[in-house]
């Protein structure tokens, strides 16, 4: 997954302009205009970096001239103490620009390293790790592109790439097979269609339909045991909700093909990470 340019420019100037507002006063009083210096970033704990690119475009953004230089890559892991990246350019810039690029590295790094965790856990099984649509609003492609950089996949970007069948939409079309039915008349594109089921029942059903993939929604481990037998491999089966890493390895043993996991993104814990300014150098 590649991020847009343009898309992050958006995000980092909505992020910039939420947090300065009409300027950074502390370091504008402090801070001679003309000043240049030097920060480095470092990890405080165990974890996978993500999102460098997009705190280099921070610093980018409040000074042109500003210089990035990059230790390790998107998508290493690191140990606490490891030296990540430095940046040079101007002192103002780089103390107004540090809490917005360090909450966007400490989040996408929490992301990434998450993910990891759950791959890690799926070795050995066919299963591949999902994200949601569990996101934070506006940030998106961010934590969607972390979890790529974590080894994970992307489940449906948003409501307009893929046909997914909830419980709600189940209700409002009289059933799984209307529903199915309904979408198949209407849909003008070819894209994917899943049907979220919550018992054996709507299983079989969702089989006789013949659709793409068939989520097993908060069923008990020998629910889906026998969803998995009834599927047998005619269709693709994700296994979603209330997945945790005391559970996830149970769950890829049953057999799906998938499993998603809201929490990737939606309760993440930020990679503790922080910046230094190393020292004054010459003026701009």
């Amino acid at each position: 997954m590649k991020l847009d340019k343009k898309e992050i420019d958006k995000i980092i100037s909505c992020a910039l302009t939420e947090d300065v507002g009409s300027g950074d006063v502390t370091t504008n009083l402090i801070v001679p205009k003309n000043e240049k210096s030097r920060a480095s970033f470092y990890a405080k704990e165990n974890g996978v970096i993500a999102g460098l690119t997009v705190a280099k475009s921070v610093f980018t953004k409040l000074d042109k001239k500003s210089v990035w230089k990059s230790f390790v890559k998107e998508g290493d892991r690191v140990n606490a103490g490891t030296r990540i990246a430095e940046v040079t350019g101007s002192y103002r810039a780089l103390l107004t620009g540090e809490r917005t690029a360090l909450n966007i590295l400490q989040r996408l790094s929490g992301i990434a390293t998450q993910t990891s965790e759950f791959v890690r856990l799926a070795e050995g099984t066919k299963v591949r790790v999902l994200d949601t649509r569990k996101t934070v609003p506006g940030l998106r492609t961010l934590d969607k592109y972390a979890v790529k950089i974590g080894g994970g996949e992307n489940h449906r970007f948003g409501l307009y790439d893929m046909v997914l069948i909830k419980d709600n939409h189940i209700k409002a079309a009289g059933g799984i097979t209307s529903a199915v039915k309904r979408i198949r008349k209407n849909l003008k594109t070819k894209i994917r269609i899943e049907v979220e089921t919550s018992n054996l029942d709507e299983v079989c059903e969702a089989v006789n339909c013949n659709v793409d993939i068939i989520m097993l929604d908060n069923m008990t481990n020998d629910a889906m045991k026998e969803a998995v037998r009834i599927i047998n491999g005619k269709i693709k089966v994700e296994a979603s909700g209330n997945v945790t890493v005391n559970n996830f390895r149970q769950i890829a043993e049953i057999g799906v093909d998938y499993i998603s996991i809201g929490a990737l993104t939606h309760s993440v814990r930020a990679l503790d990470i922080n910046m230094k300014i190393e020292n004054r150098k010459e003026r701009l």
